[in-house]
């Protein structure tokens, strides 16, 4: 009884409150419809008690949910870890290498970040995550990552499942004429009469859970694609964006040097481990980190000082040369554009031809800014921040140290 009281504590209780949001709530709903629909279709189509195959079949999908869910409310509720408040680095002469976060009263510790919606610095920050309502950074990454493998795994199993269960009690039900083929849903023809009755009702809400599962699939596959793209270069998106201004103000002002990122092991195995281990708690404290060798520990900080005091790199310069109306997924923008849809509650800003935009940092397809609605807006008044495709505008000409050229472009100076 005691441990069972140290484990459930009110400042766990305290965090159930991030189901209360419509992210959770949606992520969790379709693990629901998916997983009881299978295991429902299951009994059906392949009946666990009859034969070996029918048990293992069963014992997998019960896998699959209770794996899936372990790995999701870890993410969530382990969360990403917090640069402690009040925090500084034990050299007090290292201050200078690194960004003062004024919310939270401490340094910016190296690779972490201060997040507007959890309101704290976080460790390794990587991005908040609208479906676990939470940061995915330097505690949960594994945990997150294996989430959204899991779940394309188990939705294949449950389509599979789906498929057959409709095949084989569609095949039971059909009547074959001379000129004719006619679907009987009322009952089987044959027997044993299924246990669960296979109405029209349980035939659309097996396909409406196909239909989830295929969707679930094809989307978290595609962020587990791309989250594994990150973690074996030993980066996360935000610093990927820090490194490519880099090589652009290196570029723009012709400097004798070259931009090494400093976390990369160079072994793409080296870089798994920073992040997978057995068990199960990544390595290091999420303050310090392994450096390549030739690198300093703050390069990276330093690095972004330079970017910050730099204005022409701060925000960079964009033309619009193609409307694009604010939806989330935009279809008619590129199966990529539309598949790498940033993964957050941050708005999308509709773009008309001509407009002007600031971008702070992006993705590979897609860049956040600022839309300049008039000549203040350059001072921080009057704005409309958000998410737009990056083949929806183009660069500016690089008259003024505020009008920069995007990212990774040599300039022709």
């Amino acid at each position: 009884m005691g441990t069972f009281c140290s484990v459930i504590r009110f400042e766990n209780l305290q965090e159930l409150k991030r189901l209360c949001h419509w992210g959770p709530i949606i992520a969790l709903g379709v693990i629901a419809i998916c997983s009881t629909m299978a295991m429902i279709d299951s009994v059906l189509w392949y009946w666990p008690l009859h034969t070996t195959g029918g048990s293992v079949n069963f014992i997998m999908l019960i896998n699959w949910t209770v794996m899936i869910l372990y790995n999701y409310f870890n993410a969530m509720f382990v969360g990403p870890g917090f640069v402690p408040l009040g925090w500084k680095p034990e050299n007090s002469q290292d201050s200078m290498y690194l960004q003062y976060c004024k919310v939270c009263q401490a340094y910016k510790a190296p690779r972490s970040h201060h997040c507007r919606k959890c309101n704290r610095c976080v460790m390794k920050m990587d991005h908040h995550c609208p479906w676990i309502n939470n940061c995915c950074g330097y505690q949960n990454h594994a945990s997150f990552t294996l989430f959204l493998l899991l779940a394309p795994l188990g939705c294949i199993h449950a389509a599979f499942i789906f498929v057959m269960t409709m095949y084989t009690q569609l095949y039971n039900r059909l009547s074959f004429g001379w000129n004719t083929v006619k679907i009987d849903m009322s009952a089987a023809r044959r027997d044993p009469l299924p246990i669960i009755p296979f109405g029209l009702a349980a035939f659309a809400a097996t396909l409406f859970a196909l239909g989830l599962a295929l969707g679930t699939t094809i989307a978290v596959g595609m962020l587990f694609f791309i989250q594994m793209k990150i973690i074996l270069r030993n980066k996360t998106s935000i610093e990927s964006w820090i490194e490519e201004k880099a090589k652009d103000r290196i570029q723009y002002y012709q400097l004798d040097e070259v931009f090494v990122f400093p976390y990369d092991m160079g072994s793409r195995w080296k870089n798994f481990k920073q992040v997978f281990t057995w068990s199960g708690v990544p390595e290091g404290d999420g303050l310090e980190w392994p450096i390549r060798e030739g690198c300093h520990q703050y390069s990276l900080t330093i690095e972004q000082l330079k970017q910050k005091a730099d204005k022409r790199v701060r925000s960079v310069r964009y033309k619009v040369i193609e409307d694009y109306s604010g939806s989330c997924c935009p279809l008619n923008k590129g199966i990529k554009t539309f598949f790498t849809s940033p993964c957050t509650e941050e708005p999308r800003i509709r773009l008309q031809k001509g407009e002007i935009i600031l971008a702070t940092r992006g993705l590979r397809y897609w860049l956040y800014g600022d839309k300049i609605l008039d000549d203040s807006v350059i001072e921080g008044v009057s704005r409309i921040r958000g998410w737009f495709p990056r083949n929806c505008v183009e660069k500016c000409p690089c008259d003024t140290e505020t009008d920069p050229a995007p990212e990774g472009e040599k300039k022709n100076r």
